[in-house]
């Protein structure tokens, strides 16, 4: 009896160290969630040849990997500065919406215009001028958040056409 008391408690001991690691991992996830788009047609092609080109740092942010796993999202950083590729028009440039606004805030930025409004903590910026929106939001830690343009213009300007 003894013996097979400590042999069950051996399996236990051995298998301890993967219900530790198992626990780990699926419990402290750290990947920040992003609601990923869900373009479709050449706006989805578009929008995977985007994520194929985009840098590895932005304004010196490391990339990452948000939850879920998408090729129309990605992330640099901790707060994270979130790309999403293929989202609708932004309500301000939509004729008849509560937040239209016929002359929004924009700047060209390395050939690529991008629309930008505050937010609570930090700017979103969304592409215009081009057949995909994009759209980046950055916390407010990284002021002067428009700084992470310039690292991002040269992928959505090969990836995302102009036009309308």
């Amino acid at each position: 009896m003894l013996g097979r008391v400590i042999r069950a408690r051996h399996r236990y001991l051995a298998a301890l160290p993967l219900l530790v690691t198992v626990s780990a991992v699926a419990g402290c996830s750290s990947a920040p969630e992003v609601a990923a788009p869900s373009p479709t047609g050449e706006a989805a092609q578009h929008c995977r040849a985007l994520h194929r080109d985009l840098p590895r740092t932005v304004d010196g942010l490391e990339r990452g990997t948000a939850e879920p796993v998408s090729d129309f999202t990605a992330i640099w950083g901790d707060p994270a500065v979130v790309l999403r590729c293929g989202v609708p028009k932004p309500e301000v440039l939509r004729h008849g919406s509560e937040h239209y606004n016929p002359n929004p805030d924009s700047a060209e930025v390395d050939g690529v215009e991008w629309l930008f409004e505050k937010q609570d903590d930090g700017y979103r910026f969304t592409t215009v001028l081009r057949k995909v929106y994009v759209e980046v939001t950055v916390p407010g830690k990284y002021a002067p958040e428009v700084n992470v343009l310039p690292d991002l213009a040269g992928a959505v300007g090969k990836a995302i056409p102009a036009g309308i």
